[in-house]
């Protein structure tokens, strides 16, 4: 083994540290010691969780549910005896503690030198001032609540790994409505694990496309035991949800402050699973009666109209409709026979008209004049001979008659 330099040599600083001379831990740890040996005592808040007892200590964990951060903690066992309770997870104390550094494992703890519990009073008063605080952001607004789906497609459960909790929400909705599904988580409901494995169940199922809406379940408690759900990060993870949620603690007389942020607050999870499904018998005699009153509406209509279509038949108008017809038919036979008659005298002038057009034609015609013997000479290219002069011998040419043509030569 190499052999370390001798302490001279060692940089008199932190700053003065380098890749090539460093301080060996037991070096560091020493100094790291004298500084936190400097440190006051201080008075700090927590969940005990890990008590174990050795000999005159007893050792635990200081726990942080907000920020989910602990510290390990020794106190003398008398000063543990003296609190008057037994000191089991989930205890919420005070400690009043000086840090410690253990320098040969090179861990950091505090050494206790007192130790209350959290009063009732306090613990209210903190609540309290958080509901406020949480109230003044408008986590609690009814605005900020959506309704619950009428027909869910699947309902997220979370509840307590053991109890009657899951058995009387499961029970009460699905004797309700049948076809309901479940997604179930069971987590720890009380102590110090209840606020991190509710939190992270709740994130679960709203990032689930299927859940419709999620039920938060616990069969009371009491106060302390309750304590749980009214921690300010399992709150604002309900307030953060996009899922309708329902708070289902079923405690009347303290009520966490997850009901107030919750979309519906059951009172216990019995009214849970009523409140998040329908009746299908209560919807079957609703649609039943729905289907009566409509059938009875439209006999009702049907009715109505009939009397009034019976009223209109009545009248002698309707009764009679071809009485109505009489005078105008005939009106319209008068019509027709003077239509008839001026159609046939209007006939009649214009044939006799057309018979004296037709015989002034005639007289001017040129078939009148041939009628009478004479007859209309063409040469070879149709013209109409009027000059003898203009025939020559051989010339061949067209005689019109009064009836059909015929050829001729000239002789001269």
């Amino acid at each position: 083994m190499t052999e370390t330099p001798a302490s001279h040599t060692l940089p008199a600083t932190a700053g003065e540290t380098s890749a090539e001379r460093p301080w060996p831990v037991r070096h560091l740890s020493p100094k790291i010691g004298d500084f936190v040996s400097r440190l006051p005592a201080v008075w700090v808040e927590g969940q005990v969780l890990n008590v174990k007892r050795w000999r005159h200590l007893v050792f635990l964990t200081l726990r942080d549910t907000d920020e989910n951060m602990s510290m390990s903690a020794t106190i003398p066992a008398r000063e543990a005896e003296a609190l008057g309770v037994d000191l089991v997870d989930g205890t919420r104390v005070v400690l009043h503690a000086k840090p410690e550094w253990w320098t040969r494992s090179g861990s950091l703890q505090l050494g206790g030198r007192a130790i209350r519990q959290v009063g009732l009073g306090d613990l209210l008063a903190r609540l309290e001032a958080l509901k406020e605080a949480l109230a003044r952001e408008g986590l609690f607004d009814l605005d900020r609540k959506v309704p619950l789906p009428f027909i869910p497609r699947v309902v997220g459960l979370v509840c307590a790994t053991q109890g009657d909790a899951e058995h009387d929400v499961v029970e009460n909705a699905t004797r309700r409505w049948p076809g309901v599904a479940f997604e179930i988580r069971r987590v720890t409901v009380q102590g110090p694990r209840a606020v991190p494995e509710t939190t992270a169940a709740i994130r679960e199922l709203d990032a689930a496309e299927a859940v419709d809406v999620i039920v938060v379940a616990r069969g009371g408690g009491s106060f302390e035991d309750l304590l749980p759900f009214s921690d300010e990060a399992l709150v604002r993870a309900a307030a953060n949800c996009e899922t309708p949620l329902v708070s289902a603690i079923g405690h009347e007389k303290d009520s966490p402050l997850l009901d107030l942020v919750a979309d519906c607050r059951a009172s216990t999870p019995t009214d849970a699973g009523k409140r998040i499904v329908p009746d299908a018998a209560a919807e079957a005699q609703g649609i039943a009666r729905s289907r009566l009153s409509m059938a009875a509406a439209v006999e009702r209509a049907v009715a109505r109209e009939s009397a009034g279509l019976a009223a209109l038949r009545s009248r002698p108008v309707l009764a009679h409709p071809h009485a109505m017809l009489a005078p105008y038919a005939e009106a319209v036979a008068r019509l027709r026979e003077r239509s008839a008659a001026s159609v046939t005298a209007r006939i009649d002038r214009d044939a006799a008209a057309i018979r004296e057009l037709t015989a002034s034609l005639r007289a001017l015609s040129p078939l009148s004049t041939l009628e009478r013997g004479f007859a209309v000479v063409r040469d070879a290219s149709g013209g109409v001979v009027r000059d003898a002069s203009d025939v020559h011998a051989g010339d061949v040419l067209r005689v019109r008659l009064a009836r059909g043509e015929v050829e001729a030569v000239a002789r001269g």
